[in-house]
């Protein structure tokens, strides 16, 4: 099941999409929150006359850095022999459509398709057989990073934590397994042009490493975002940019470079 998270005259709102064609997609609008036990309501709207929001408001976004090798190399990095954790804000997170602000303090913004797995309920030190429990479903992210403020300064948290720098969505697949998720095509482009193409396959550290990693040390709410990691190709982003991450068996989450006002 796809569950968006939409707003429509001025109130907020899950719902399930239906459909297949992008013109005829429709939201079952979700009776309470989709965390829990729901029922779909039957009261269906068109995607057409929602406004789409980020598919959920995590109270942390835990990203894992350098998880695929070709990656690493094109940073000039080291694979890291343990998953390398960083965070990014709520407030870094944005919806599919909704505006990436150029941050005032860089001239070298990148972009970074990432695989995000969304926590379904409270958990800590998850053991490795019971990853799947803790898992809602997955979608498409964008790990939207400074690059000259990531070398300079050293630590990552201006430069990966700015406002707008966590796009997320266009909503969250509940039917996809751990097995399918980690062998899925992930892409990205820049004004229709390819930039990057993996596959999550390729990354070193899997979905399961990387929640009994972080898990070990945190407890993880509902909601809560877990990024991937990023392939190979990733480069700058420009003012006027639209940028688009396709992830097989999810979406395709979209947005646009401005400058920040």
């Amino acid at each position: 099941m796809r569950i968006a998270r939409f707003s429509i005259d001025g109130n907020v709102a899950f719902g399930a999409v239906e459909g297949e064609k992008q013109d005829e997609l429709v939201l079952d609008i979700i009776k309470g929150i989709p965390f829990a036990d729901f029922e779909l309501s039957g009261t269906k709207v068109p995607l057409s006359k929602v406004r789409l929001l980020p598919p959920v408001l995590p109270n942390k976004v835990v990203a894992f850095g350098r998880n695929y090798a070709d990656h690493a190399k094109e940073m000039g990095n080291e694979v890291p022999d343990a998953p390398f954790a960083f965070f990014k804000p709520a407030t870094s997170v944005v919806g599919p459509g909704d505006e990436i602000q150029y941050p005032s303090f860089s001239q070298d913004v990148h972009h970074e398709a990432e695989l995000a797995v969304v926590i379904g309920r409270l958990c800590r030190e998850v053991p490795r057989e019971r990853v799947k429990d803790v898992i809602f479903g997955y979608t498409c992210a964008n790990d939207v990073t400074a690059r000259d403020v990531q070398k300079r300064e050293k630590q990552w948290a201006r430069a990966k934590g700015f406002d707008t720098s966590c796009p997320l969505g266009p909503w969250v697949e509940t039917d996809l397994d751990i097995a399918g998720a980690q062998d899925l095509t992930i892409q990205l482009t820049v004004n229709g042009g390819q930039r990057q193409l993996g596959r999550t396959s390729e990354m070193i550290h899997s979905i399961e490493d990387l929640i009994v990693n972080i898990s070990e040390a945190m407890t993880l709410l509902p909601g809560d975002v877990i990024l991937t990691g990023t392939p190979a190709g990733v480069g700058p982003l420009h003012v006027g940019d639209e940028v688009a991450v396709t992830i097989e068996g999810i979406g395709t989450l979209t947005n646009k470079v401005v400058k920040r006002g």
